[in-house]
């Protein structure tokens, strides 16, 4: 029986920013039902990378493949990538003023499903009440402006519910945990945890341990100067946390 396509493969990526390459040729596998954590010091190339997968106009991809799976989206849009399953957490979500939470949604929703078989109202509302339930968000967010006025817990709450109303195959988590407190992280954690599963690849990008404690990695990988470095299992990202990564700065120097 043939193997299954992995659901993303990165070969040789290399990536250029704002006239500097910024990553040097990464390697990557993500299949079905995994969760990899991609861990690294500031300014190593984490949400280069995030932004590349997603088609960011601003990051010129000049060498290398992005396949997602199977076939090579280095070219598409990024509507198009959305469009196939691909989603991203931003580690700082902007305010749409003007365009409600729950049309957003809905929009977005519909647009990934065949024509004619759009959500109804009816569908749609009890599909977001249960998932901001599970948030532990108040229902008057459904009638509020994307994002507009939400604190920094709630805008990353708003994201994972973004993501279990579109179900992604394939899931990238720009430091989802940056400015949370332990309360907010918590509930964030607990509800990707709920959509795992053998359908969803992650991609979780991080500096720190602590979400860890709660979204359990298969794979752990180290991204230092735009290169990973290591990887390995959990148990690599609690090293991480005691030594730091001093001694992984000094191979990228070398290389």
């Amino acid at each position: 029986m043939p193997k299954s396509k992995p659901l993303l493969k990165l070969s040789d990526l290399r990536v250029r920013r704002d006239d500097k390459e910024i990553l040097h040729g990464i390697d990557l596998t993500v299949d079905r039902g995994e969760v990899h954590t991609i861990m690294g010091p500031n300014g190593s190339g984490k949400s280069t990378l995030a932004n590349s997968l997603m088609g960011n106009p601003t990051c010129e991809v000049t060498a290398g493949k992005i396949e997602f799976d199977g076939t090579d989206i280095v070219d598409e849009a990024t509507d198009v990538r959305a469009r196939a399953g691909m989603f991203m957490a931003f580690q700082y979500p902007v305010e749409v003023p003007g365009v409600p939470l729950s049309m957003f949604l809905r929009e977005a929703l519909n647009s990934r499903r065949p024509k004619g078989e759009e959500v109804s109202a009816r569908e749609f509302r009890k599909l977001i009440v249960e998932q901001m339930d599970l948030l532990e968000m108040d229902p008057s967010f459904i009638s509020r402006y994307l994002n507009e006025g939400f604190s920094g817990g709630e805008k990353k709450r708003c994201e994972i519910l973004q993501m279990a109303i579109l179900k992604p195959s394939l899931a990238i988590m720009d430091e989802t945990d940056s400015g949370l407190d332990i309360d907010a992280l918590r509930i964030v954690s607990e509800g990707v945890n709920s959509l795992r599963g053998p359908d969803l690849g992650i991609l979780l990008i991080t500096h720190y341990q602590r979400i860890l404690n709660y979204i359990k990695p298969d794979f752990v990988h180290v991204l230092v100067d735009g290169r990973i470095v290591d990887s390995g299992g959990p148990e690599l990202a609690l090293e991480l946390e005691e030594a730091g990564y001093d001694r992984y700065t000094r191979i990228a120097e070398k290389v």
